[in-house]
């Protein structure tokens, strides 16, 4: 198992080039060394290289204005598998739930870290011939640029979902008349998926085997991806295994543009599963740190604590055993972290625990009693953190319900959440708890052991080479499970939802020990929300599943948010006090099909680009403010 693992370069370099201060503002090129001199060198580029993926470690463990960074959490928060839920302070976490906002600005971070992101994706690509290459290191050379053009792609993806229509700049050389939002239906979306192209062309055909860099076959994947999300939100594909789109792409290195047609992306998606080496684990609580080794000794030593969910697992498929967890056959592309969080790092989008993974503590356990939630009796095998975005109490019942109609048990479903009565009997609700449902998230958990020094230690404190990062705050700094932003079980559904055809998605099914189904777009959609559950992707998901009816009312989006309301809810501790489940303002139905699910554009970052950049619908003065301004409801 890798553990603490980045690139030993992010470290020594992260901090060295910065793009720019607030997004436009400066011209990203100036950094402590000048174009003059530098790239110089192959080092110069993997240096640069370094910077432009450790904009990922910022959202993946930035805590900033009281929320985490890491886009995939948001999207966990907007959807119907999310509550706002923690503290009455929690504001933010409570506001994307409910579509609302506190401040014109609240979700500026993301626009800036992104920004940032492409912005240093730009200068590597721009600046890669400032070295004089020798022909011997042409493939280092094609590599290095198919990794600048994957980010750059990989993070105007994730900036167009949130913000929606946006500048497009592809340059480092930013003029005023690049502030203008360009369509990202016709023109940013190309840009993103040929960005890919040119990275699956340009990088070798290997796997990067955990290093945490892209390959050849992260470039497929994304592609995929990116094309699902267009055809659906955008084209309006109601079901894609009958439908198709074609999209025209972007003439540049690696891409000689031309066209993309669902047949290509197909074909990339099968270059992964015959040409890619991946495979599922053979038990899906291998892909989670809950399944170490130590806490399976724990299991079976009859000495103290035992954690029976993972009683009956193979020693050999612990998180921490070869082939699993960090590093395990299915991890296509991630987010690694290392232990190297300090409170004061510098840079322009630097975070102090941008090296941890810091979703382990925003989803932590809220343990009431005085405050003392990591106690070991009460909490065990899970540690304390902050308790935001709660499981919803539909993604449990709907489960249930699939369980019972199908006659099977799915154990993804207790893999994925924890079941605070059923598992936790002395688990209390903190005073000042809001919207909770009774259940918290099992992936991405912390988890404590008998052998630790302390209550709420984490189990990588007893992991061979463990050293304190200098944080001195384990229950902050010291969670280093990768966050999968591609798995092979993405691939084998895509492929089904994409051609009809089952046996890919049988896979899946047959791992979770569930019934093996024929092809619908129904048992794909219930596929991907019970293997991806809290993972991010469900969320648009449902938004492409959405573009066929408008992104109306009426669409699976709003339908499936809606459903929410009337839910039993705890808050404010008092689980006996009966309390529903409702919206904030309006609906969440409304709220969707206002915003279509993009969040609105920071007013600062308008002001900055001269007003040519516009507010999105359901945030503007077309929308009442009342129906997207925070109101403070428990």
């Amino acid at each position: 198992m890798k553990k603490y693992i980045l690139s030993a370069l992010v470290v020594s370099s992260a901090t060295l080039f910065t793009a720019c201060n607030d997004m436009l503002d400066t011209d990203p090129r100036v950094t402590d060394m000048t174009t003059a001199t530098f790239p110089g060198k192959p080092a110069d580029v993997e240096a640069l290289n370094a910077a432009t993926y450790s904009i990922m470690n910022t959202l993946g463990g930035g805590d900033q204005s009281g929320i985490l960074n890491n886009p995939f959490y948001w999207w966990s928060l907007m959807s119907d598998d999310c509550y706002g839920s923690g503290g009455l302070q929690d504001n933010v976490a409570k506001s994307l739930h409910h579509f609302t906002t506190a401040s014109s600005n609240q979700y500026e971070q993301d626009f800036i870290l992104l920004y940032g992101g492409i912005s240093r994706a730009n200068n590597q690509i721009e600046t890669i011939d400032n070295v004089k290459w020798t022909e011997a290191q042409k493939a280092q050379r094609n590599q290095l640029l198919g990794e600048g053009y994957f980010m750059r792609g990989l993070y105007y993806m994730w900036l167009s979902q949130l913000y929606g229509d946006v500048p497009l700049i592809t340059t480092t050389v930013v003029t005023p008349d690049l502030y203008e939002q360009k369509s990202a239906e016709d023109a940013i979306y190309p840009q993103i998926i040929s960005d890919f192209v040119s990275a699956k062309n340009l990088m070798k055909a290997e796997r990067a085997n955990g290093s945490g860099h892209a390959d050849k076959f992260a470039a497929e994947a994304f592609i995929a991806r990116a094309y699902m999300f267009w055809a659906g939100f955008y084209k309006k594909v109601g079901e894609l295994a009958t439908g198709d789109a074609t999209m025209d792409l972007v003439a540049q290195e690696g891409c000689p543009g031309g066209t993309l047609s669902k047949a290509d992306v197909v074909s990339f998606l099968k270059d992964v599963v015959n040409n890619g080496g991946y495979k599922l684990c053979e038990d899906f609580r291998s892909l989670w740190q809950y399944s170490n080794s130590l806490l399976w000794d724990e299991a079976h030593d009859g000495k103290g604590h035992a954690y029976a969910f993972i009683a009956d697992m193979k020693r050999e498929n612990c998180f921490d055993q070869p082939g699993m967890g960090n590093g395990n056959t299915e991890e296509i592309f991630q987010i690694q972290f290392m232990n190297a969080s300090k409170w004061a790092i510098g840079g322009t989008y630097n975070n102090p625990r941008m090296y941890s993974n810091y979703l382990s503590c925003f989803w932590g356990l809220r343990n009431g009693a005085s405050n003392d939630n990591g106690k070991r009796d009460k909490t065990y095998p899970f540690n304390q953190g902050w308790g935001q975005g709660t499981p919803s109490g539909n993604l449990w019942d709907d489960w249930k319900e699939a369980e019972t109609n199908g006659n099977y048990s799915d154990i993804r479903k207790l893999g994925t959440l924890i079941d605070l009565e059923g598992e936790l009997a002395s688990y209390t609700y903190e005073k000042d708890d809001c919207e909770e449902s009774g259940y918290a998230v099992k992936k991405y958990a912390d988890v404590n052991l008998d052998a630790c020094a302390a209550d709420n230690d984490s189990w990588w404190s007893k992991c061979p080479g463990y050293s304190s990062s200098s944080l001195d705050n384990k229950q902050q700094g010291d969670h280093f499970e990768d966050y999968y932003l591609m798995r092979y079980a993405d691939v084998l559904l895509m492929l089904t939802e994409l051609t009809g055809d089952a046996q890919y998605m049988n896979q899946v099914q047959k791992r979770a020990g569930v019934p093996q189904t024929g092809y619908s777009l129904k048992a794909v959609q219930n596929e991907r929300r019970w293997e991806f559950a809290l993972e991010g992707l469900r969320f648009n998901d449902m938004r492409r599943w959405s573009g066929v009816d408008n992104h109306s009312e009426s669409s699976y989006a709003a339908k499936a948010l809606q459903a929410q309301k009337g839910k039993q809810i705890v808050c404010l501790g008092q689980k006996a006090a009966k309390r529903s489940m409702e919206h904030m303002t309006c609906s969440w139905a409304k709220r969707y099909a206002d915003t279509k699910g993009f969040l609105p554009k920071p007013q600062a970052q308008i002001t900055l680009m001269n007003n040519m950049m516009k507010q999105n619908p359901g945030w503007d003065e077309n929308t009442p403010a009342s129906e997207w301004t925070y109101k403070v409801l428990y």
